[in-house]
């Protein structure tokens, strides 16, 4: 094999300086020295330039230099310009989702460089197969590859010869862990992640690293409800992926940042960046992007009332999602039209339409989507008269929500206990950190006779730091949990008075309706809503949320108030939530003026003068 003159490196070291500097010229100045280069290790260093500037915007391109350089550095033995030309391989697989192909590829080039202890280029692979892994939903194996990563960034200051260049993309790692934890769910730790993220592109990576975490803090943001927020990052991602002309994810941040200015109401600004993704997404040939950003234009206009407009952007949008057999997006446009015909009054076309989304969101176990879909269908059959039909769907839409409700429950104690063990692990490094300051102060003071004393007091002090630190964490991982246990009483309480509410609702509707004709049905239907109302397990359930949250409240008001019965017990345990005489009386099921003698049978029980505030007695038990 022919080596690489260092005069040439220092020529291609200013030559890629200067073409970095004047982008327009870039790709014509590479080609142009590629194509006069004969087939030595300088071609293929030239080649993998050419891939890195053609990989998003001509593949087709890009997969040719790819193979060229695996041929070159084949016929010259050059192992290392194999291993690039497979991961350029392996990029361009990746983005055609051909998932398998690109995986061999990363792993025939992390091999390589695993072997010849290339930290630089086994820290690319292993994210490329943490995101391809991601893609195939195997989070526990993308983790296995990122966590390489962090093993390695941690102990950086041990590896030999480390330069700075070695970890330029390590921000790459952290905005892919961002994306695992994004798609599990757990959105603290995403928005941690890719903060981190952000920090390390800045110090180490090129601006366009810097905006893919912006459009991803956006993304989070957006899905925590802090859209203004998501606003601010999208559009100064979207100023830099203009500025180096990566217009695919200047399309994807134009169409987050229309949605998230639908949901704050700024309609036009929404439009002037939908109709702009728009436009990139049909002159690219972007089409699943071009067929959501119709979806998105649609409920704009309904937002506006502009129903022909809206109705042609729904319609395009599934059009599209059905020539690409895309069930997802099939579906979701299907709750998008069984929306704009409920708005519009055509209440036969709506459950139509929302029948058929709940038929594709059944193929697909899609809980989320079903939800939406049984929802709005019980509003559409509540408006159309058909009240039987309507309860049906609100008791699957309820124990839907139920399910999902338990499940983010359990995300977010796994997000609490994860959080708390990744902080326990930073503690740790931090505290072994400072052992070795200790140690080397140790040796220092000891030369000058002083040691024994001092060293005994340090290491008391930071002893004493880190049960301190110790002791913050675990209160504050308490103080978390208790606050999220509390927030889902409260939500699980508001969630039984809505319920209630609705059904009392659908119960008196279904009384005014009965006659001769349908009492025999009109009876049965009120007959189930009552059972309903009554059931047991409604509060069994909550009982238990509050016993979790207000430990001992039951056996204090037993000892205290003997007298007290089991209802009187339940209007205090509701008052001690601070809700309203309304959701008390939803959650009874009884009427706001029953609730009203109920509070002053309870107020002669507890022996209270009308200058007592009730609320402030139940508060203090």
């Amino acid at each position: 094999m022919k080596p690489l003159p260092l005069f040439f490196f220092f020529l291609c070291s200013c030559f890629v300086l200067k073409i970095r500097a004047q982008e327009n010229k870039t790709l014509d100045s590479i080609l142009q020295a590629y194509q006069n280069q004969p087939n030595d290790t300088t071609k293929v260093y030239l080649g993998n330039l050419l891939c890195k500037e053609l990989t998003y915007t001509h593949p087709q391109e890009a997969y040719r230099y790819a193979n060229e350089m695996i041929d070159i550095s084949k016929s010259l033995g050059y192992k290392k310009g194999t291993a690039m030309g497979k991961y350029a391989l392996g990029l361009y697989y990746r983005n055609r989702h051909q998932l398998d192909s690109a995986e061999h590829s990363f792993k025939k080039s992390l091999q390589f460089y695993t072997e010849n202890n290339d930290i630089y280029g086994a820290m690319s692979n292993n994210t490329q197969l943490g995101d391809l892994n991601i893609q195939k939903t195997d989070y526990e194996q993308a983790m296995f590859y990122l966590n390489k990563n962090i093993e390695l960034y941690d102990n950086r200051a041990q590896l030999p010869n480390i330069k700075k260049s070695d970890f330029k993309y390590i921000g790459s790692t952290f905005h892919t862990i961002s994306t695992v934890y994004y798609d599990r769910g757990l959105l603290q730790l995403s928005l941690k992640y890719q903060l981190r993220a952000l920090k390390l592109y800045k110090k180490y990576a090129e601006e366009i690293y810097v905006a893919d975490a912006l459009n991803g803090l956006g993304t989070i943001e957006s899905n925590l409800g802090n859209t203004e927020k998501a606003v601010i990052y999208y559009r100064e991602a979207l100023e830099t992926y203009k500025k180096m002309g990566d217009m695919n994810f200047a399309c994807m941040t134009l169409e987050n940042l229309g949605n998230s200015l639908k949901v704050l109401g700024k309609h036009e600004e929404a439009f002037d960046s939908y109709f702009k993704a728009l436009e990139i997404s049909k002159e690219h040939k972007y089409t699943l992007q071009e067929t959501t950003i119709h979806n998105g234009l649609g409920g704009n206009y309904l937002a506006l009332q502009d129903t022909k407009n809206a109705l042609e952007h729904f319609e395009k949008s599934l059009q599209l999602f059905k020539k690409m057999e895309h069930p997802t997006g099939i579906q979701y446009t299907y709750l998008g039209l069984g929306n704009f015909y409920n708005k519009t009054n055509d209440l036969e076309a709506s459950i139509h339409y929302l029948t058929k989304g709940i038929a594709v969101a059944d193929s697909t176990q899609s809980i989320k989507s079903a939800l939406h879909l049984y929802q709005k269908r019980s509003e559409s059959f509540q408006e159309a008269g058909k009240f039987e039909e309507a309860l049906d769907d609100y008791m699957i839409y309820s124990n839907l929500k139920d399910s999902i409700f338990n499940k983010t429950k359990s995300k977010q104690i796994e997000e609490l206990r994860i959080i708390y063990d990744t902080e326990k692990k930073e503690q740790e490094i931090t505290l072994l950190e400072q052992n070795a300051e200790i140690s080397n102060l140790q040796k220092l003071l000891l030369s000058g006779g002083l040691g024994l004393t001092l060293l005994v007091f340090g290491l008391g002090y930071y002893a004493l730091r880190q049960k301190m630190k110790g002791n913050k964490l675990e209160k504050e991982r308490v103080d978390a949990e208790l606050a999220f246990k509390k927030k889902e009483l409260t939500t699980h309480a508001l969630h039984l008075a809505k319920k209630n509410e609705t059904l009392e609702s659908l119960r008196q509707k279904a009384e005014e309706l009965k006659s001769d004709e349908n009492v025999q049905d009109i009876t049965q239907l009120i007959n189930t809503i009552n059972f309903d109302l009554q059931d047991s397990n409604n509060w069994e359930k909550f009982a238990r949320y509050f016993e979790e949250v207000h430990k001992d409240f039951n056996s204090n008001v037993a000892k205290k108030y003997p007298e007290i019965t089991p209802n009187e017990l339940r209007l205090m345990a509701l008052i001690k939530m601070n809700l309203s005489s309304k959701e008390i009386a939803n959650i009874l099921n009884i009427s706001i003026p029953g609730i009203k003698k109920a509070r002053q049978r309870l107020r002669k029980k507890m022996d209270l003068s009308t200058s007592d505030s009730l609320e402030n007695a139940v508060l203090s038990i």
